[in-house]
């Protein structure tokens, strides 16, 4: 095992995560927000990592969306307009509770807006999701931007060099907007429609050249300036370091210092990425819901387990099939990842795989839908504004606000590769002997729409696990409890139901109240379970509704708590059968929980390091991906592995398979990542737009050194790659190996305490809430971890969790 070599202590210092775009891309972002993409979630590995994580070096970019779509931030803070004039509009969210929020006016800087009856525009408690149409949209956010510009203008004039005429004000101007593009945009995710498309597209330009003044503005860079050359620098405390620090860079980033042409044409590349990023996300959804098959012969789907039948059925009359049923169908089959995934591992009918393969693998690649035009520019744009902030590639520009390198990025990947190679070899030849052994036609000539199919018989036969007999053990109601009942253990905290509190936007949207041992109230979340392929994207993604916020205090006292929500797209509920999950919809869940978390839990009050606001790109998978390691600990999968008609509990014996097969393919799991995130580093290092090698002779490229299997010549997987192209992981997908390695050291410390004292994993809990959770992006994450852990990360309990250690590099 070789890991990246470390750097000298001295060097360890990391370069902070940017705020000014975290103001920008609070705005800018599209509730991408710490996200599965469902095109990479389908089988997302835990691959192993060798990188000592010594060498983090360099910031993380944040969340935000410079040029990088934002996977973290798509909402905001709260929206307070002033009406006492004609109406007051306010979010007013206390430490105190319930029955004590009131609709007072929260910010001292009010705005006059007369109408009364755009739901954008009128006092709220919560944002009102359920009152929201297409038609409000370009009223709403024209006065809003109307208002900001306003104040932006009162700021410039009055600006000082002090936090209270400074950032004070910047936030509560920010709020204003963000809460409600943040509204907006949500919507436009799990409620998706022409009207809204087009509203949206009417209004983007408009916001995004505010965001640009405001990312840009001389007066408010200046200032932060003066306060970091004051003589009261070394009195203030690390998070308003921090923000000083990021509010700087960041806005040389968003180009501030850039000149009159040089700056016209910055901003029109921001406003065509925007454009851009929105149309790749637009067309992925369109071609996923376009690809439906009708199915009127059960033989066709021969081997589709009761669930994925009566799923298909249950589309079937959603689209007009009245009578369709689970027994005698007709059945649909779409691109949806409950309706892929079933057919992909056990659909016996090859040629059906195949279609379902190539239709999936080529989505968004031809007609009108066609993204590879759009990957071309957006490549093309990215490069250019390198060019203008002095950098030589786009990467160097993500690179700039993360912890790693692109050097160091590049030699994680490589060793990681190294690593994986032989072990997902050894996976392709297992797969080949047992579908020989099984008779197969296909034995000698295995594919890609064969792998998912013949894994899962395969791992059916050596770990007598069948999926699909499991989910009847994970129904969402006990999946839930259980959850709550794993972070009231670690972390202290109550998790009530508190529907009807808030508006929602689907009938199946539940509302939780989070509150301490004392019964105060912490935070709120919604959760958006289920799949709805019509309107709601794929993936899953936990996103921001309104930070924790000292500023936006209701009364100037108490600290305004944080709000977020979580979404995913698992099986949804069928009959009288609550929604039964599979293993991996169950680890999806606690992975989003995690980020959740860490938004909830922030102890900070300076709303601009609050909660996941300014945490390292590279690290900020890391509470996410601690949770999901809980799926695999005795105790809590047994907890809430309840038969949902008997309530009988998981056997010993099958929780024991579980915990065995966590290992399974992990060679080949972790090649698929790495294939994802060498891609993404060579499109924007090396890759030259409009050069003699196209974006697909790159993947092609890439592949040979990461896929045991060649891709097929068409494969267009990159036009269905949100991450990178409408999601904010451009330059930034190795953040995922780059934050298992904290995240599985993170939990080796409740393996060194001893997971089965309680006493000891519930200190190690406080520990971890007190540090990982507590601390948001107000302190490096390297501290923080070493905060918690004692020591730097070590890549030992990755390996170990993904049985990887003994593979020869």
């Amino acid at each position: 095992m070789r890991g990246v070599p470390s750097r000298p202590k001295q060097q360890h210092q990391l370069r902070f995560a940017p705020i000014l775009i975290i103001i920008l891309n609070l705005l800018m972002a599209s509730s991408f927000s710490l996200s599965r993409t469902l095109s990479l979630s389908l089988l997302r590995p835990r691959p192993p990592s060798l990188s000592l994580l010594r060498c983090l070096s360099s910031s993380s970019r944040n969340h935000f969306r410079k040029s990088y779509p934002c996977p973290l931030w798509s909402s905001s803070f709260s929206f307070c307009l002033d009406h006492s004039r004609r109406r007051t509009t306010s979010l007013s969210l206390s430490s105190s509770s319930f029955s004590s929020m009131s609709t007072t006016a929260s910010s001292p800087i009010a705005a006059v807006v007369d109408d009364s009856s755009n739901p954008l525009l009128i006092e709220f408690e919560f944002p009102p999701f359920d009152s929201v149409k297409p038609e409000h949209v370009r009223p709403g956010i024209r006065a809003v931007l109307k208002q900001v510009e306003s104040e932006l203008d009162e700021l410039e004039k009055t600006v000082e060099p002090k936090w209270e005429k400074l950032v004070d004000p910047l936030e509560k101007i920010v709020d204003k907007l963000s809460v409600v593009w943040g509204l907006v945009n949500h919507l436009k995710s799990v409620q998706d429609c022409p009207e809204l498309r087009s509203a949206i597209e009417e209004v983007q330009p408009e916001k995004v050249k505010l965001e640009l003044r405001l990312g840009q503005s001389k007066p408010l860079y200046n200032a932060f300036k003066a306060i970091q050359e004051s003589s009261d620098w070394p009195k203030l405390n690390e998070a308003r370091k921090r923000i000083v620090e990021n509010q700087l860079k960041e806005a040389v980033l968003s180009g501030v210092s850039l000149e009159d042409d040089k700056r016209d044409q910055f901003n029109k590349i921001q406003q065509e990425l925007q454009r851009l990023s929105q149309k790749f996300e637009e067309n992925v959804l369109d071609a996923t819901k376009k690809f439906e098959k009708l199915v009127t012969d059960i033989k066709e789907i021969e081997g589709l387990p009761a669930t994925a039948l009566g799923l298909a059925a249950q589309t079937a009359v959603s689209k007009g099939h009245e009578n369709a049923t689970a027994e005698n169908g007709p059945w649909i089959i779409t691109l949806d990842a409950p309706s892929f995934t079933s057919v992909m591992q056990h659909a016996r009918n090859r040629s059906l795989r195949e279609e379902v393969y190539r239709s999936y693998l080529t989505r968004a690649s031809s007609g009108e839908l066609d993204n590879t035009e759009i990957i071309n520019q957006i490549l093309k744009l990215r490069l250019e504004k390198a060019k203008l902030l002095g950098y030589n590639n786009y990467a160097e520009v993500s690179m700039a606000m993360k912890m790693a390198t692109v050097d160091k990025a590049e030699e994680l990947l490589e060793k990681l590769r190294v690593a994986s190679w032989n072990s997902a070899v050894q996976d392709l030849e297992d797969i080949k002997s047992f579908s020989k052994q099984q008779d197969a036609a296909e034995a000698d000539n295995l594919t890609h729409w064969d792998i998912s199919f013949w894994s899962e018989r395969l791992r059916e036969s050596k770990y007598d696990i069948n999926e699909e007999e499991l989910r009847p053990y994970f129904s969402l109601p006990k999946v839930m409890d259980g959850l709550f009942s794993l972070a009231k253990k670690l972390f202290g905290i109550e998790i009530e139901s508190a529907d009807g509190l808030a508006p929602v936007w689907n009938k199946d949207v539940r509302f939780y109240c989070v509150k301490d041992s004392s019964g105060s109230p912490l935070s709120y979340f919604y959760f958006d379970p289920y799949s709805r392929p019509s309107e709601k994207r794929g993936g899953a993604w936990m996103d921001e509704v309104v930070s924790r916020s000292r500023v936006l205090s209701r009364d100037g006292s108490s600290v305004r708590l944080p709000v977020a929500h979580m979404v995913c797209n698992q099986t949804p509920p069928f009959g009288d059968k609550p929604s039964l999950m599979t293993f991996r919809e169950v680890e999806t869940v606690f992975h989003e929980f995690g980020h959740a978390l860490q938004h909830m839990l922030t102890r900070h009050d300076e709303g601009l390091v609050a909660g996941i606001r300014g945490i390292e790109w590279d690290a900020v998978e890391l509470p996410s991906q601690f949770m999901e390691n809980w799926c695999y600990h005795r105790d809590t999968l047994l907890g809430i592995a309840k038969h949902y008609e008997t309530g009988e509990t998981l056997p010993e014996d099958i929780f024991n398979k579980i915990l065995a097969a966590r290992t399974f393919r992990a060679g080949s799991m972790s090649l698929r990542q790495l294939k994802f995130a060498s891609l993404d580093l060579e499109l924007h290092t090396r890759y030259v737009p409009g050069g003699s090698e196209s974006i697909y002779d790159v993947d092609q490229r890439i592949s040979k050194r990461t896929q045991i299997i060649p891709p097929l010549p068409e494969d267009r997987f990159l036009c269905g790659f949100s991450h990178i192209f409408a999601g904010g992981y451009a330059a930034g997908y190795y953040s995922y190996k780059w934050a298992e390695v904290l995240s599985a050291d993170a939990f080796s410390a409740f393996e060194d305490a001893g997971l089965d004292d309680d006493k000891a994993v519930i200190e190690t809990g406080r520990r971890f809430r007190e540090t990982i959770l507590a601390l948001g992006g107000g302190k490096a994450p390297l501290e923080v971890f070493v905060e918690f852990r004692g020591r730097e990360p070590s890549p030992e309990p990755l390996l170990r969790h993904n049985g990887l250690l003994t593979v020869p590099a």
